[in-house]
């Protein structure tokens, strides 16, 4: 009787490659699942405020932080759930060859042949979007219209809604299908080096949305506006030219209009720094009343690894492209496409190189986050910070107690308990 060893060496590579991909997605899955159910017994079993909490946290908003977070889990393992299973009958049934070949059949009846492979790739790539948008909106829905409406959290109508989601699928065509273009053109062109050329064009490609993303992009869905002139305003420029940030704008940013979540970030690269304050963050400063507009800025240390890491991948990618077996694993026997090279290498090869890297990031994340509050100990802030680190927890219902394994997977942002005891003993000085 032959073993299991002998009988998975007997496979062809394709079939060990696509086995593969498929043990390690569900592995992740069921890892994921393990620390969200450890999560999930946190906000079950903790049902009073701990004894290090009791000056900063009443009994009422602990449990309202509960609830919600509790309901949150529970949302995210019947999400996580579906899509496990939805990528997995996406690959057992052949749905990326399906969609290719469709592709392949809609460019042809507008009169572009088999020799258009960047056009026919601008296809698949605009009918994966949709697929993924319709897809994923009852859960969008659901997450909306019952998890934030049942917490307080949200502001949306239901028209609002629809015509944002169509905003944002539009926007994100005319910048992803461009792009993807002349990618796909500089690594047909580009010669052995290719990947040098490619890693470039990102690279430009990123600097680029950076620097317009505010001005340009998220202005289509929200309202910026200069924070007024005022005391806010002052400080806010005091403190970063004795600190030497250099500040170019602060904005206001319209989120109440879809949520009544506060935050704060700033953006930007070199010497051309800008602040986005949510208007619900200001609502006890001004009359400024009335989303989430983007992501929160990078340590510049954070964004060079990102950099390097993009090279890297761009380099192990021209050495696997030529690899028939894994197009072969993936359903793609007579063909190569370079679009559908870049998704199999960089979605499901480099899978556990990628799971590795996001922890890594996140405890480097953790690491700086310290760092900041240790900055802002040093300017003799800690007392400020404190405070401000429990009304935002306050504010957006964050539950201040976490399974210890979860979060070191999942907190880019240190648990607020951790934090707070950094701070205390500056504080109490």
């Amino acid at each position: 009787m032959a073993l299991p060893g002998e009988l998975w060496a007997e496979l062809p590579a394709e079939k060990r490659i696509f086995c593969s991909v498929l043990l390690f997605s569900w592995a992740v899955y069921l890892w994921e699942a393990f620390l969200a159910h450890r999560q999930r017994r946190v906000y079950r079993t903790t049902t009073h405020v701990p004894q290090e909490l009791g000056q900063i946290m009443d009994s009422e908003t602990f449990e309202k932080s509960r609830l919600y977070q509790l309901d949150k889990s529970t949302f995210s393992f019947w999400s996580g759930l579906y899509s496990e299973v939805e990528g997995t009958m996406i690959l057992l049934c052949g749905g990326i060859p399906f969609l290719w070949n469709l592709s392949g059949q809609i460019s042809g009846r507008a009169g572009f042949g088999p020799e258009y492979e960047i056009v026919q790739s601008l296809v698949f790539l605009l009918l994966a979007t949709l697929f993924s948008a319709v897809t994923g909106l009852p859960w969008s829905l659901y997450n909306t219209f019952v998890i934030e409406e049942k917490h307080g959290f949200n502001q949306q109508t239901l028209g609002f809604f629809f015509k944002d989601a169509i905003k944002k699928f539009i926007v994100t065509q005319c910048i992803l299908l461009p792009v993807t273009s002349l990618l796909l053109y500089i690594i047909k062109i580009g010669g052995d080096y290719f990947f040098i050329y490619a890693w470039l064009f990102t690279l430009v490609v990123s600097l680029v949305l950076v620097t317009i993303y505010a001005d340009y992009i998220a202005p289509l869905f929200d309202k910026f506006i200069p924070l007024p002139e005022g005391e806010l305003k002052q400080q806010i420029e005091t403190m970063a030219k004795s600190i030497d940030f250099p500040l170019t704008k602060v904005y206001v940013v319209e989120g109440s209009k879809r949520s009544s979540h506060s935050n704060a970030y700033f953006y930007g690269f070199f010497k051309n720094k800008r602040i986005v304050l949510f208007d619900t963050l200001l609502e006890d400063y001004s009359a400024l009343n009335k989303e989430p507009a983007g992501e929160d800025g990078e340590n510049e240390e954070t964004k060079s690894k990102t950099k390097m890491n993009s090279f890297l991948c761009f380099f192990l990618f021209a050495v696997l492209i030529g690899r028939k077996e894994l197009f072969a694993a993936f359903g793609f026997y007579d063909t190569q496409p370079t679009l559908i090279g870049l998704m199999i290498i960089f979605q499901f090869i480099f899978s556990p190189y990628n799971e590795v890297l996001s922890f890594c990031l996140t405890v480097l994340s953790r690491r700086f986050e310290f760092q900041a509050d240790a900055f802002a100990k040093e300017l003799g802030k800690a007392k400020d910070l404190y405070s401000a680190l429990i009304k935002l927890n306050k504010d957006n219902l964050g539950f201040p107690v976490s399974d210890w394994i979860f979060s070191m997977w999942h907190y880019s942002h240190p648990p607020l308990l951790e934090r707070l005891q950094a701070l205390k003993d500056a504080k109490q000085e």
